[in-house]
């Protein structure tokens, strides 16, 4: 198997190689820029997507699909587009969420993201040769916008779908709880759970996110709220009372759970992933009088769990850590509370939708499947397969070569748009060998 001309096509009999090449024609650089562009320069942060959707929509509306807008609130929607089949075959969605990790505004992003707002952490679009930098532009919205190039280019293409083609762009689709505002529903993948429950259902998905690879398996997310007790005194009289620093105390939890994160990982490490856990925050006190310390502090945990392992044997396992360091520190008063789950998820490999997706994969890049191991990152992927439908997740790579440093947010923050291209074509082909079959079609081996 060697890549060439036929980059993407080896595998496809002859009339979805045609279909494929003929989708393609309309995939062009000029186009995938304009998209991303237009959707990094309106804003969307968890809970306030409702613009950037209605965006989306209507631009599809313009390309042969029924669309909608699927509002969860005032400033909260979904978007979705429907091209229809002749209904043989079976229904496909791509998806991809479509709110920012941060905000993009000082007020709410600093100091945590740093000491400024830079300007890739901006909701503004900019333009370096092949990258395109501004807030969200890899992920998610560099994904969206292959989703959406995919979807118009089957359409343009005329393909005679047996199947409908669903493209779908997710509210709240980051690992976040609410920001501001009246409801407090607003993340943990909250838009792609609203989609189906009010009938945006399919047969298959893939769901677009960062990694050049194709995954059917990833981690699940349980959150802790550890709350560590001292005593209320005061600085002047910390040598005549008893002295009991809760925030001294918390240091001390935390310094300990940094260290059984990582025997967790190494015991929980299966399959494709390896489950990470992060103390991700610290509350306790008065800013404004630093003469007296506080009864309690509050920090929050972050822990992934593999899909093999229940959120319930998740807790049960760190409330014995939490033990152990309770007898590790005499006189410690801690305690912990699960406040959020989300499973794990996988799709059985021998899936039609796995197999076609790792088909195309090898096609680009002339040999077999490569997994990538080692992943403790979760997304709506999860939603999905948890109601039940076979989902793959596929991606584009981490800018690796920019005239700045790649970062963590920069590597949110900057596409290549080679790269989206190429996801574009993969997207199109699972979407073309998957949507032109009969449903007993794909109860077979790819063609």
């Amino acid at each position: 198997m060697t890549a060439g001309d036929d980059a993407g096509l080896a595998g496809l009999d002859d009339r979805r190689r045609g279909w494929v090449e003929e989708a393609w024609r309309h995939v062009t650089p000029d186009r995938l820029r304009d998209l991303i562009t237009g959707l990094v320069d309106i804003p969307s942060p968890t809970g306030d997507e409702a613009p950037l959707a209605e965006h989306i929509a209507a631009t599809l509306s313009t390309t042969g699909f029924l669309t909608g807008v699927q509002s969860l609130d005032d400033r909260q929607a979904n978007a979705w587009a429907r091209l229809t089949g002749d209904g043989t075959g079976s229904d496909l969605m791509l998806y991809a969420p479509i709110d920012t990790l941060t905000v993009g505004e000082a007020s709410e992003d600093l100091p945590w993201i740093g000491r400024e707002l830079r300007d890739d952490m901006r909701p503004r679009a900019t333009v370096h040769d092949d990258l395109v930098v501004g807030l969200g532009a890899s992920n998610p919205k560099g994904h969206a916008a292959c989703v959406m190039m995919a979807a118009e280019a089957v359409s343009f293409a005329g393909i005679p779908l047996t199947g409908d083609l669903v493209a779908a762009f997710g509210a709240g689709g980051m690992p976040t709880n609410a920001r501001p505002g009246p409801r407090r529903n607003t993340g943990q993948g909250v838009g792609c759970s609203f989609l189906l429950e009010q009938g945006l259902w399919t047969d298959y998905a893939v769901i677009a996110k960062p990694g050049w690879t194709v995954s059917w398996d990833e981690v699940g997310l349980v959150w802790f709220e550890i709350t560590v007790r001292g005593t209320h005194t005061y600085v002047g009289s910390r040598h005549r009372l008893p002295y009991d620093n809760a925030i001294a105390r918390a240091g001390e939890v935390t310094r300990y759970l940094e260290e059984w994160f990582a025997e967790y990982a190494e015991r929980h490490t299966s399959g494709t992933v390896a489950p990470q856990g992060i103390v991700s925050s610290v509350r306790g006190g008065w800013p404004r009088m630093a003469a007296v310390t506080p009864a309690s502090c509050t920090l929050m945990v972050d822990l992934r769990i593999a899909p093999d392992t229940t959120p319930m044997q998740t807790k049960r396992e760190f409330l014995a850590a939490i033990d152990a360091i309770r007898d590790k520190l005499p006189g410690l008063d801690v305690t912990a509370e699960m406040v959020l789950a989300i499973p794990g998820t996988r799709t059985d490999p021998d899936s039609w939708i796995c197999r076609s997706a790792t088909a195309g994969w090898a096609a680009f890049e002339g040999r077999e499947h490569e997994v990538i191991l080692g992943n403790s990152g979760a997304t709506d992927a999860n939603i999905l397969r948890g109601r039940g439908i076979p989902t793959v997740r596929v991606g584009m790579p981490k800018v690796a070569e920019a005239p700045f440093e790649i970062d963590f947010a920069r590597g949110m923050n900057t596409v290549s748009v080679r790269a989206m291209e190429k996801l574009t074509r993969l997207l199109i082909r699972t979407a073309i060998d998957t949507a032109t079959r009969t449903r007993a079609e794909l109860e077979g081996p790819v063609a």
